[in-house]
């Protein structure tokens, strides 16, 4: 078999096994096996081109020499090296004499290791060039030219074959970015689907919506505060609706719900090695919410070392990946929320006071739902439609005793637990008037309405006449009227309105 049939069927080789996968670290021994078969190395190396160093690194490496100078971690200046000079020419540079002749800095290396001759083979994929393939032999003298041209081939195939695997990484890459966003997307929808559960005509609840809706527009971190089930995550995806930034994804991250040591990864991100079992680069949820915004969840709970990292990016704006070696800069509108009193954590040293002061830029307190009573009917209808379509249900309406069982019950659970109340009675009830007994509602009901009324007589006044008013739809004469209900005349009946500031809601 001649020299060029050799040659020939080594590029073939070569060919078939870059055509074969997709890894390139899986086909380096086998291409380095078959240019063993054309010309004799000792080393033989990939070496990719970096522009933030404006200097090479190696991708892969193989070598049969005891003494090793050249290690796969160091980084090869384009300036001065013969790399760079191969890349800025995309021309084959060799140095046949390397113990006669060094030409440039990393020759002296080379040297050292024992080597005779090296050849520096441009990666080219049309005119650009991706990094190096550098052949270092033993021997020395200039290489056969049939030998020179068969390296140059297997260079242009290697060349195409780190850009396809470039391609496919970068392919991932999006897929997994997508596949991560796609989670948010859909829980934004299925928010976004309940976006008309912000009910109330409230004066206490209308005022927080109007404040919202001030803010929206704007870049101010808000901080929503409020009870545990009044409907915060709500009003922090119709600020986020309501902004510039509803085209982009609204993340949630529940800072109670990822241990200590989570918390920073999901917020940040890390580096592939960056701890044990960190087997890939993960982006953290303030790149994801990169152009729009990020709701943190339960603000109360994060960590004291996070919270330090955090304070950084809402006063710079830039990410440091666990791990990393670069911050990265992101846009990000943060909405924060707690149930917790931030300022009694601050004094018990728990939360930052400079984190407080950078949150609490624009602070929107949410009412419980017992301040806010004459909201109860219009939730419960609301809650009734909703889960008639989920259940399949025909129920038109409440009756108007289990009405006032839940006007005279105090939601120590707020919305959340209505909304739970109506789901349990729906279940249970198959007529067309929704019934709600003690016995549903739960035993609370009793101690809860002896525990948490108000200790002021006026504001005890305030609550019942609201309650009457909104079970009679606000008709204060007549017999059906609130007046009577009350017991008291229409004048006496209106007289405390005007004095408790009571208006008929707006009706839309």
């Amino acid at each position: 078999m001649d020299r060029i049939e050799v040659n020939y069927r080594a590029l073939l080789a070569v060919a078939v096994v870059l055509n074969s996968q997709r890894v390139m670290h899986s086909l380096w021994e086998a291409i380095t096996a078959e240019i063993t078969k054309v010309i004799p190395w000792a080393r033989a190396t990939v070496t990719l081109y970096d522009p933030e160093v404006d200097g090479f690194r190696f991708y892969v490496f193989a070598t049969t020499m005891t003494q090793v100078v050249l290690q796969r971690d160091a980084v090869i200046p384009r300036v001065g090296s013969g790399m760079g000079w191969a890349y800025d020419h995309k021309t084959v540079h060799c140095r046949p004499e390397l113990e006669r002749v060094q030409v440039f800095p990393e020759d002296k290396m080379y040297v050292r290791e024992g080597l005779g001759r090296i050849i520096n083979l441009p990666l080219l994929v049309g005119d650009r060039c991706l990094g190096i393939l550098n052949i270092g032999s033993i021997e020395s003298g200039v290489p056969d030219p049939g030998d020179l041209e068969f390296l140059t081939q297997v260079a242009m195939q290697i060349a195409y074959a780190i850009d396809h695997v470039q391609a496919y990484e970068q392919i991932d890459q999006l897929r997994a970015q997508l596949d991560k966003e796609n989670v948010y997307l859909i829980e934004e929808l299925k928010l976004k689907k309940n976006s008309d559960s912000l009910v109330g005509k409230s004066p206490a609840f209308q005022n927080v919506i109007a404040l919202a809706r001030e803010a929206a527009p704007t870049p101010t971190t808000v901080l929503i505060l409020g009870e545990t089930g009044t409907g915060k995550e709500l009003i922090a995806q119709a600020i986020h609706d309501w902004s510039p930034r509803h085209r982009k994804p609204l993340v949630r991250v529940n800072c109670a719900a990822f241990p200590a040591g989570l918390v920073e990864s999901e917020l940040f991100g890390h580096e592939r090695g960056a701890f044990t079992g960190a087997d890939r680069t993960r982006e953290g949820r303030f790149e994801l919410a990169h152009g729009g915004s990020l709701f943190l969840d339960e603000i109360g709970e994060m960590p004291l070392e996070t919270q330090a990292k955090l304070l950084r990016v809402l006063q710079d704006g830039m990410v440091d990946r666990l791990g990393g070696k670069q911050p990265i800069r992101v846009d990000v509108r943060v909405i924060a929320a707690t149930n917790s009193d931030l300022p009694v954590a601050v004094k018990e040293g728990t939360f930052r006071a400079d984190l407080f002061y950078r949150l609490n830029v624009f602070p929107l307190v949410l009412p419980p739902l017992r301040d806010r009573p004459e909201d109860i009917p219009e939730l419960a209808r609301h809650f009734i439609r909703q889960y008639c379509v989920k259940f399949n249900r025909s129920c038109k309406d409440i009756e108007q005793e289990s009405l006032e069982r839940l006007m005279r019950y105090t939601w120590p659970g707020n919305v959340r637990e209505l909304e739970n109340v109506i789901e349990r009675a729906l279940i249970l009830s198959r007529g067309s008037l929704l019934r709600v007994d003690e016995q549903i509602l739960g035993s609370q009901a009793s101690s809860s309405n002896g525990a948490s009324l108000p200790a002021d007589l006026k504001e005890l006044e305030r609550r019942h006449i609201l309650q009457t008013l909104t079970l009679t739809d606000w008709h204060i004469e007549g017999v059906d009227g609130a007046a009577a209900r009350l017991g008291i005349p229409p004048s006496t009946l209106r007289s405390r309105m005007k004095q408790f500031g009571m208006k008929r809601p707006a009706i839309d």
